[in-house]
């Protein structure tokens, strides 16, 4: 994004990285055990507030020129424009907000599930069956919750990445200078 325009938007990204980090690990915290962001409202309102920047950013350098480039992309044949034209409007303005929410919230609810799965597999196993191998088998999926437990602080940390990241990405585009 350049030093000029890195810092123009280090606040918004790095709220955005934050935000989304920290309702990711409430996932993992006893006592909340459900992500903020696996419900889909939080994922959609930082995915709006991205797109609103990518926008505003776009219009703002190129004020006459981002909409038209964006549907409009140079070094296509004019005859081509009735192909591509509605591909890049549905994929830049329709499509992009909607991939956002999407990933976050289906990693978030998915590591979620599987939490939820192994440690009732643990209840069952070691109070439902009461013998030796329930008990083996409840050894063996407290092992498995608490090892997913630990990646799932992984894959909250990256969340947080690749959505700050991805917007940092649709920004720099509505920055470049083609537009």
């Amino acid at each position: 994004m350049g030093k000029k325009d890195g810092r123009r938007f280090l606040p918004i990204l790095t709220t955005i990285f934050f935000l989304v980090l920290f309702l990711n690990i409430t996932g993992i915290v006893p006592g909340f055990n459900i992500a903020g962001s696996s419900v889909s409202g939080i994922p959609l309102v930082l995915a709006v507030v991205s797109y609103i920047t990518f926008i505003y950013a776009g219009l703002k350098k190129h004020p006459g020129a981002f909409l038209k480039n964006s549907l409009f992309p140079s070094g296509v044949p004019k005859a081509f424009y009735i192909v591509v034209t509605p591909i890049e409007l549905l994929s830049t303005f329709v499509l992009r907000p909607v991939t956002l929410t999407l990933r976050l919230l289906m990693n978030m609810i998915v590591g979620h599930l599987l939490l939820v799965l192994l440690f009732s597999a643990t209840h069952f196993f070691v109070l439902g069956v009461g013998q030796w191998y329930g008990y083996v088998g409840g050894a063996g999926t407290l092992a498995f919750g608490i090892a997913f437990s630990l990646f799932e602080i992984l894959v909250a940390v990256l969340q947080a990445y690749v959505f700050t990241l991805l917007t940092a990405v649709y920004l720099q585009l509505a920055l470049a200078e083609e537009h």
